[in-house]
């Protein structure tokens, strides 16, 4: 612990704005995590339960199920069920309108993550400047280049670009992880929505209108 200490002392004033980036793109790819990955469900997994419900225990106990259940995706589908005598169209209309909203919780801090992903190297760099005309001012007072007088700035300069890009590297890397999570589930989402609408419409219980 004492190492990461001295090694924070060194890298200068530029750590501080450093260490909040890492504080908050920790935070929000944690939230990410157990949001996209546990939280969400499998929208396939929720479909099938659904008609399943339905052959076993009809639409009233269906619409009562997807009522109960917390999972976004069954509340995509149930907005469009309690519209199923209106016909095909107003389903598909219904499910979207509420898919808009219900899902808005999929992109939340995505745009945080980016905006950290690019600060964080270009704080790392304003910090190796700073840590240079550091340097250069000690050189000027003492009126001559003392390895000793050099070596605080350039240990500033190294630090601030390695940490900024310690930062970045990982937030990056889990952006790209949540981006393809979001859109397999968005992808998965509209399958399964598609296919509980076609089931509906073989078996006669929605009309295509």
């Amino acid at each position: 612990m004492q190492g990461l200490v001295d090694y924070f002392q060194k890298g200068g004033p530029m750590m501080w704005p450093l260490l909040i980036l890492a504080i908050v793109g920790l935070a929000i790819i944690f939230e990410r995590i157990i949001t996209l990955f546990i939280r969400a469900g499998d929208p396939s997994k929720i479909a099938e339960k659904t008609i399943e419900t339905f052959e076993t225990e009809g639409m009233e106990e269906t619409i009562e199920f997807l009522r109960r259940n917390p999972n976004p995706v069954a509340k995509v589908i149930l907005h469009g069920l309690e519209r199923i005598e209106k016909g095909r169209m107003v389903v598909e209309e219904a499910m979207a309108q509420k898919a808009a909203s219900e899902l808005a919780f999929l992109d939340r801090g995505m745009v945080y993550l980016t905006a950290i992903a690019t600060l964080a190297p270009i704080l790392g760099f304003l910090g190796t400047v700073t840590g240079m005309i550091r340097a250069f001012q000690a050189i000027a007072v003492a009126g001559e280049v003392e390895p000793s007088l050099v070596a605080a700035g350039i240990s500033e300069a190294l630090i601030t670009t390695a940490t900024g890009l310690i930062i970045a590297a990982p937030v990056a890397f889990f952006y790209a992880v949540f981006s393809s999570r979001i859109n397999g589930f968005l992808r998965s989402m509209e399958e399964a929505t598609n296919g509980l609408i076609e089931y509906l419409l073989e078996r006669g219980v929605l009309a295509e209108m």
